[in-house]
């Protein structure tokens, strides 16, 4: 039985905010009803132990998110959720104490990608405040900055992340800048069970884009695989409107859709590092692994 790392499962495909990084989705807004997540859970029971309440949209907007938490408890699964975080004040007694829950990742950029955003300090408090208090439970915290450039020259990006950053330090009391430990690919170590992630915004894969060569590799149907909110089987989680349609778990066993002809010739063709999915081949994030 092929096992997968990350199994990425999106909830919703709603958002509340509208980010400059984030490509809108163009499928119908949706949330999972319970039964189906449980029936998503039953499928790829075996296949993985850690699901990733993400692709599109914002989880904690679902309504039922606690009891998906202790549906994934019941069922042996460990979550970790990405979030914007903009929604905590409204969900932290959903969030606090659920046994499923590993890892609460933070996209902190998200705050000046949304157009409109208002009290930047009030927001990365409620985020910081939570973050300490869900670690104190057990949780593991990864604050995300994914705005920086990938050359060394000051800018607006960078000018934002400071007064992140300095927020951080002063709130955790830091006797260092943040930049001073930065070692690019690496987490930073922030306090106990909390980290910082600091990267480049990358190019989501859109069909629009040139296509690079047609050699490489990706951990696609390797380390992990995904659902959509509609049952669409995707390779990864960076398949955000299901080109790369693999099949649907509400008409097929999942065990099947990642044996079938176009997972194979995906799973087989990066096995030669050769990329056959055009989406794929307009992937930024894969190009990471072919340097």
């Amino acid at each position: 039985m092929r096992k997968f790392k990350k199994f990425y499962i999106e909830i919703t495909s709603i958002c509340n905010l509208a980010c400059s990084f984030c490509p809108p989705t163009k499928r119908q807004a949706n949330f999972i009803k319970v039964d189906a997540f449980k029936h998503t859970l039953d499928q790829i029971h075996g296949h993985a132990e850690y699901i990733y309440f993400h692709v599109k949209g914002e989880p904690l907007l679902h309504p039922k998110i606690d009891e998906l938490l202790d549906i994934s408890h019941e069922k042996g699964f460990k979550v970790n959720l990405t979030t914007n975080g903009t929604l905590l004040n409204k969900n932290r007694h959903k969030l606090l104490g659920k046994p499923a829950l590993r890892q609460m990742n933070f996209s902190l950029h998200s705050f000046d990608g949304h157009e409109g955003s208002v009290d930047k300090e009030g927001y990365v408090f409620s985020v910081l405040e939570f973050a300490k208090e869900a670690a104190a439970t057990g949780v593991l915290i990864s604050l995300r900055l994914w705005n920086l450039t990938s050359d060394n020259e000051i800018n607006v990006a960078r000018d934002r992340n400071r007064e992140i950053l300095e927020q951080i330090e002063n709130f955790f009391g830091l006797d260092y800048r943040i930049e001073e430990m930065f070692v690019r690919g690496q987490g930073i170590k922030i306090a106990d069970r909390i980290y910082l992630n600091h990267e480049e915004e990358f190019k989501w894969p859109d069909l629009k884009e040139e296509e690079d060569l047609s050699k490489g590799f990706c951990h696609a149907l390797r380390n992990q695989a995904g659902v959509l909110v509609d049952g669409t089987v995707i390779p990864c989680c960076l398949d955000g409107e299901g080109v790369i349609n693999l099949g649907n778990i509400n008409r097929s066993p999942f065990s099947e859709i990642i044996e079938g002809e176009r997972a194979t010739k995906l799973y087989d063709g990066f096995s030669r590092r050769e990329v056959v999915e055009e989406l794929c081949r307009k992937c930024g994030y894969r190009q990471r692994f072919n340097s």
